[in-house]
């Protein structure tokens, strides 16, 4: 689950909601791409990993970086996601490089993990704030680990946000106002979500040997994904907001979500990608 955002995952994916994560993830994906491979490049690997398994991999974003920056490797895919895994399945025929990546569906929560070989880089992108008990999680990727091998855990500092704080007109700081509506419900669904990891990474026996946060700032012009993007994002931010915000708010988030209305946000011109991302490199010593 790279970003985003799964941040709605819950573990009864109907369907639909799989589609509607595998876009956001997409989504995702394509307007971050340049801050994805920013981070494959400053990670401290002491050689060129061969063997990479990515941790709750969605659809495939971290992958793809890995396999363009390490032209040598492999990538284990894991995802408790069939549908995701499928849509990676397809990408990586698409790019020609089904020969270098393979898929394992799997659910981290439960005890065993499945035999994932003995990778030289694990990579966790947005996904080690879903699991239900992260101890146990970092101390399974440490014994999976290779001897000096690398452990990247790339976190989010909650949704992106998207409008000026000026937006909409008539009901200005909307958006922020419907973050903090969400607030309580991912206090009680992603309680890990924004954990400083290093600690819990030391206990796990982790040498964290550095970590840095990336503060991405993304103008609306450079991508047509980012309107697509923000719709996808603020659909979700609907429904965990829903019961919390005004009837106003929930009616101006409302003309925002219309894609066919005038103040739809796709057709704003004033939108940037902003949110932070923070990385821990630990090593296995």
């Amino acid at each position: 689950m790279t970003h985003a955002h799964a941040h709605a995952h819950s573990h009864t994916h109907t369907h639909h909601d799989d589609r509607g994560q595998a876009e956001i993830l997409d989504l995702d994906a394509e307007v971050l791409a340049e801050h994805i491979a920013s981070i494959t490049a400053w990670l401290p690997l002491r050689a060129e990993p061969r063997r990479i398994v990515d941790l709750g991999c969605g659809t495939g974003a971290g992958t793809f970086a890995l396999l363009e920056r390490f032209p040598e490797a492999n990538v284990t895919a894991v995802d408790a996601s069939a549908g995701h895994l499928q849509l990676l399945r397809e990408k990586a025929c698409a790019r020609g490089v089904s020969d270098r990546v393979s898929t394992v569906q799997a659910d981290l929560d439960l005890g065993d993990w499945p035999d994932l070989g003995t990778p030289d880089l694990v990579w966790a992108s947005a996904s080690m704030h879903h699991m239900a008990d992260p101890d146990h999680a970092l101390r399974s990727v440490h014994q999976l680990l290779a001897p000096g091998g690398l452990f990247a855990v790339v976190e989010l500092d909650g949704f992106p946000r998207f409008l000026p704080a000026d937006a909409p007109e008539g009901r200005p700081g909307l958006e922020e106002r419907a973050h903090r509506a969400t607030d309580s419900f991912h206090a009680e669904h992603v309680p890990h979500r924004g954990a400083d990891w290093g600690p819990m990474l030391a206990a796990a026996g982790f040498t964290v040997e550095d970590e840095r946060t990336v503060t991405v700032n993304i103008e609306g012009n450079r991508s047509e994904a980012v309107g697509r993007y923000a719709h996808g994002s603020l659909q979700r931010i609907r429904g965990a907001a829903e019961a919390t915000l005004s009837p106003q708010d929930l009616a101006a988030l409302d003309e925002l979500l219309d894609a066919d209305g005038p103040h739809s946000v796709l057709r704003r011109e004033d939108l940037t990608v902003r949110t932070d991302r923070t990385v821990w490199a630990a090593r296995r010593t």
